[in-house]
């Protein structure tokens, strides 16, 4: 089997987790159990966009959701009805309060947009390394954050942006994981995602061999800005109401420790650590609330989530910095399981 067609049933296998996930949950699910799956869905293509750059060049990206929010924002503006900005976003430029399109277009512009701009923010980033690139990237969230909050006439600052059609579903949600992840798998294991892996494991090696490596990384980084806008728009369409702080620190590090936990090399590990953080994450929440357990009452501690997302990234770092999976995909485990034990 060649490389492709391996990477290509790897990566299907692989998509059936999150479609499982929400099959089961649209079965026998409630409303709350339902949407956070959703959640856990749209964070997943995140994941998966942060484990295209981030994973394969080995360069500490915090500025990621910066693309899932100028797509959000871009699509929302967009397909907001007339009525509504005449009064939220009267003063709107470019003439988008006088306009409104249908969510598919609006949808594909605000992911152009943010592409594009990620097109052009990778030309810098993609020549620098190391410490240099993590900063660069932080002072991008922070740019654009600060702009989301003073750039009232487009984004109402840091009110929410309301209105916008609800569209997204579970459905929707599963097929576009799936995708991401064969996406994000075949590109893994493409000839460009492992000249870019031995690039972050070794620079000048790679460099001395004649890889372009300023090329690769800025392809990593505009393939995963794209798939991340796509976590925009669809996070936009799902709940309808978006504000700044939706694209801000809380959600980088929500992210950051699930790629962490799982791995960052393998996108196996972006899927294992989505699942694994999302559990615990809202099993902290639950304790937040002060629960009833076994006949005790728990007191209410609020700030669990945010102890629990640092302490999963320090220990993660700490103990297992390869994460869960490691370097394999899990098919490739597997193989090389049944390998070792028919030889």
């Amino acid at each position: 089997m060649n490389t492709l067609l391996r990477s290509l049933v790897g990566g299907i296998g692989l998509a059936l987790i999150p479609v499982l996930i929400g099959v089961f949950v649209m079965l026998i699910g409630e409303t709350a159990q339902v949407r956070t799956v959703n959640f856990f869905l749209i964070n997943l293509i995140i994941v998966l966009g942060l484990q295209v750059s981030m994973g394969n060049s080995n360069i500490a990206n915090l500025g990621h959701v910066t693309f899932m929010g100028i797509a959000a924002y871009g699509a929302a503006v967009l397909s907001i009805p007339i009525t509504i900005k005449a009064t939220i976003l009267p003063d709107a430029p470019f003439g988008v309060s006088e306009v409104q399109l249908g969510v598919v277009q609006a949808a594909l512009i605000g992911i152009a947009v943010s592409t594009c701009f990620a097109f052009l923010t990778g030309l810098v980033l993609s020549r620098q390394s190391g410490i240099a690139a993590t900063i660069i990237t932080l002072a991008l969230i922070v740019v654009v954050h600060t702009v989301f909050i003073n750039w009232n006439e487009l984004t109402r600052g840091a009110r929410a942006l309301y209105g916008i059609p609800i569209k997204t579903n579970i459905v929707w949600l599963m097929a576009v994981a799936a995708i991401a992840v064969v996406i994000a798998r075949l590109f893994r294991d493409s000839t460009l995602g492992v000249q870019l892996r031995a690039s972050g494991e070794d620079f000048l090696a790679a460099a001395a061999m004649g890889v372009n490596v300023t090329r690769l990384r800025l392809v990593a980084w505009v393939l995963s800005g794209a798939i991340i806008s796509v976590a925009g728009v669809m996070y936009t369409f799902l709940i309808g109401s978006i504000s700044p702080k939706s694209f801000y620190f809380e959600t980088v590090f929500l992210t950051l420790a699930m790629l962490i936990l799982g791995g960052m090399r393998s996108v196996s590990g972006a899927v294992i650590g989505a699942v694994v953080v999302t559990i615990g994450f809202e099993f902290m929440r639950y304790l937040e609330s002060a629960p009833e357990i076994v006949g005790f009452q728990l007191p209410q501690i609020f700030g669990l989530t945010g102890f629990f997302l640092g302490t999963i990234i320090v220990l993660s770092m700490a103990l297992r910095p390869d994460g869960i999976v490691g370097n394999d995909e899990l098919d490739e485990m597997l193989q090389n399981r049944v390998r070792d034990r028919q030889g």
